[in-house]
């Protein structure tokens, strides 16, 4: 009898299952779209190992509703792990999540209604915009450059939401290697952005999914939670990027009140905490020191992977294109030479079996860009991918000699 799931052999892979994981290109595609990591750096056994310990540790508790909040002790771990903040943070000011898809949803549907405004970048992570409008929200997308989200932009479309006689749900900002551009705000313009915000009355929500992943020497830029003191700001984490995306866990943080409320939505009053059993699973890797033996190994394995394509995008003779410099994350972001329509560059990354993800599928309305994650694929893939991108980038015919990077 046949499954009705097929299994993917993909070299290096092991099986990827094709009826069971989410998006599975067809076989031959070398897919440069999705942001979550390649099979090969999912810590399969380390998990295992941990659920046995979470199982042995706390027994039938692991296994019953979680206190709605989250567990404390994985709380308090949390909360522990950002004491090098400008303002640290305690048990109180955390609550566990289903992943930031999840906990941006509660934001969406328990601190905004429908015909409220979100405020943007003019280039942001799609799901969460589609998140945000399929909960009947509004997206006033807002300039930006090199240093992040334009100040004036935020302050000026506050302003004009008010005078529409429109609320201002909240701003949704990814100021630390930001989703798509990979960019790192400087803390200057953090604080600029908290100032205009809180003046506005306006809440920020941080998505900080790649907090951890900082690949290039030097210190991480703080917070905009732990800058504002958590005042007017929900900062959100998950596992999904430093762990598995499968295990659906994260957290949020905030002023206690404000994470009260949402811990009192009927969402978790009906079940406790969201994911509770996986959330012990993950205090033994944290307790353990599993954790933070993991993430040099994960930060090492994406780094050689970035290394890979940009060589690759680098080869003799290839030019018409810019890249974003990012210090962690997933992502290159590619601009491209004056003349290169988005609709030519995907025609041919379809015709050569390869995928890549536009600009305009994250509202990017300037010239032809590209997303590049550098998560999902082995190095040596990456880098034979780069030169075939690399070779549809470049036109002598179309592109002006010295424009974009080489």
């Amino acid at each position: 009898m046949t499954s009705a799931a097929t299994v993917a052999a993909v070299p290096g892979r092991g099986h990827w299952v094709r009826g069971v994981v989410q998006d599975v290109a067809p076989p031959g595609v070398d897919d440069l779209a999705p942001g979550y990591l390649d099979p090969a750096l999912l810590p399969v056994e380390l998990l295992a190992d941990a659920a046995v310990r979470a199982l042995a540790t706390y027994g039938p508790a692991a296994l019953s509703y979680g206190e709605n909040q989250g567990a404390l002790r994985l709380r308090a771990l949390l909360a522990e792990r950002a004491a090098d903040e400008p303002s640290p943070a305690g048990p109180e000011h955390v609550m566990l999540t289903a992943g930031t898809s999840q906990a941006l949803h509660l934001i969406a549907t328990t601190l905004a209604r429908p015909g409220d405004v979100v405020l943007l970048d003019e280039a942001s992570y799609d799901l969460a915009q589609r998140l945000f409008t399929d909960c009947g929200l509004l997206l006033r997308r807002l300039a930006s450059d090199e240093g992040g989200t334009s100040v004036t932009a935020l302050d000026e479309a506050a302003r004009a939401v008010r005078a529409e006689g429109r609320r201002v749900a909240f701003l949704y900002a990814t100021p630390t290697f930001h989703n798509p551009t990979g960019r790192t705000f400087s803390r200057t313009r953090r604080e600029e952005l908290l100032s205009v915000a809180a003046r506005h009355g306006v809440l920020v929500v941080e998505d900080d999914a790649y907090a951890e992943l900082l690949l290039d020497p030097g210190e991480p830029v703080p917070s905009m939670a732990g800058i504002a003191g958590h005042q007017g700001v929900l900062r959100l984490r998950t596992f999904a990027k430093t762990l598995a995306p499968g295990l659906r866990l994260g957290w949020l943080s905030g002023e206690p009140g404000l994470v009260g409320r949402l811990a009192a939505h009927g969402l978790v009053q009906s079940g406790g905490a969201l994911n509770h059993t996986m959330s012990m699973v993950v205090t033994r890797l944290l307790e353990d020191g599993d954790y933070d033996r993991h993430l040099p190994v994960l930060r090492a394995g994406l780094r050689e992977r970035r290394t890979a394509l940009l060589k690759g995008l680098a080869s003799p003779g290839a030019c018409g294109w810019t890249a974003t410099p990012s210090r962690g994350g997933f992502f290159l972001w590619l601009e491209c030479a004056p003349g290169l329509p988005e609709e030519e560059l995907l025609a041919k990354a379809f015709a050569s079996r390869m995928r890549i993800a536009p600009g305009s599928r994250f509202g990017h309305a300037g010239p032809t860009a590209v997303r590049l994650s550098y998560a999902f694929n082995p190095p040596g893939l990456l880098e034979r991918a780069g030169r075939r991108l690399a070779a549809h980038l470049h036109d002598p015919a179309r592109h002006q000699e010295g424009r974009g990077s080489c």
